[in-house]
């Protein structure tokens, strides 16, 4: 059962999560980036935008992060909290991600799907709101 404030994520083919269709990278190095976007070729996300946050996307609402040009901050390591916040999947999609990310070997992160409440959050807020939630997770695993 999921814990309050959270939602379990089916696997419907048909149904998409709210959003544009993006996937928003953070904290990660120039080569994970490059991993990232190898992954998502190879598993049929070569048509999802892949935006990267920079130090400077800190305090800007998520959904304006998403509204810039598919590779902002690409190329550019960043030393932020890891997460990727994805919008505009399929319950399917989503779960095929997460499963194909397994493979890439990186560093555990924190993942989110954009809400209406989460795209109006600085980027900052949003991912402190991320480690709370894992956190308490964790907990409830004790």
């Amino acid at each position: 059962m999921p814990a309050p404030g959270f939602s379990k994520v089916k696997n419907s083919a048909k149904k998409r999560l709210y959003g544009p269709r993006k996937c928003l990278a953070c904290g990660y190095l120039k080569a994970e980036q490059d991993a990232l976007l190898a992954m998502m070729a190879r598993w049929n996300f070569a048509d999802v935008p892949a935006l990267f946050a920079t130090a400077a996307d800190m305090d800007r609402p998520v959904g304006e992060i998403l509204a810039e040009e598919p590779g902002h901050g690409h190329g550019q390591d960043s030393f932020l909290p890891r997460a990727v916040v994805r919008s505009g999947l399929t319950e399917k999609e989503l779960n095929t991600f997460m499963a194909a990310w397994k493979h890439l070997g990186l560093p555990r992160q924190n993942w989110a799907a954009l809400t209406p409440t989460s795209e109006t959050w600085t980027l900052i807020d949003l991912l402190t709101e991320l480690d709370l939630e894992r956190v308490a997770m964790e907990g409830r695993g004790k």
